[in-house]
């Protein structure tokens, strides 16, 4: 439903909005900013003493109760990352973008422009992290509320998707906010296109179970 024509990568202008806390740390003199008070955070200033599921290009804080969910494929590469937490959800992805500019202001209007034309009327609501989109969809099991949520980082953007209850206003994620504001982004050095999915990967056990389990169903389906 939100999928766009990928196409030539718009720049936020400085005067279209003020930058993320992650963002205007990264442009600071001398590159030496203080870490902000709250993430999603660059590796550079990750809180140390925090037990987190690496999956590469993010980081996801393990917190009680909360589910994570991960789609990949055989090779490990990571397609998908759902947590959930009882009727709530939160879909992550994260994003190549340049080391001077943001580009949720670009991508919230695309979605915002994907929605409308299959009939959604989103609004735009502010939130912890700035300008979001609030919209009520139809689902196969009748409306639902969605909320999209973008962070600006160095050379990086966070897009996070909250559906169920945590998605009906900001302020009500709950733990799925906690988890949020607890990633961490290790952007690696590789010059990437504006807006290319930043790689992720199971940890190493997870994928060597997945093969494991995808090697002992090819098996059993094979004929005698």
């Amino acid at each position: 439903m939100f999928s766009r024509k990928r196409g030539a990568a718009k720049h936020v202008r400085a005067a279209d909005a003020p930058p993320s806390k992650a963002l205007a740390d990264s442009l600071a003199s001398d590159g030496a900013a203080p870490a902000p008070e709250f993430g999603p955070w660059d590796a550079a200033h990750a809180p140390a003493g925090v037990r987190r599921l690496d999956l590469g290009s993010l980081q996801i804080p393990a917190l009680d109760g909360v589910e994570v969910r991960v789609q990949a494929n055989p090779d490990g590469s990571v397609e998908q990352i759902v947590l959930v937490d009882g009727e709530s959800a939160l879909q992550l992805g994260v994003f190549a973008a340049p080391r001077t500019e943001g580009i949720w202001v670009d991508v919230r209007e695309e979605i915002a422009q994907a929605m409308a034309a299959d009939g959604v009327a989103p609004r735009e609501v502010q939130g912890r992290y700035g300008v979001e989109l609030l919209a009520r969809v139809n689902t196969p099991d009748g409306p639902a509320d969605v909320r999209f949520v973008g962070v600006d980082g160095p050379r990086w953007m966070v897009r996070a998707l909250f559906q169920g209850a945590a998605a009906a206003s900001p302020g009500s994620e709950g733990v799925l906010g906690e988890v949020l504001s607890g990633l961490v982004v290790v952007r690696d050095n590789e010059p990437r296109p504006v807006r290319e999915p930043l790689p992720l990967r199971l940890p190493k056990e997870m994928a060597e179970q997945g093969q494991a389990a995808a090697q002992r169903a090819a098996n059993g389906s094979q004929p005698e």
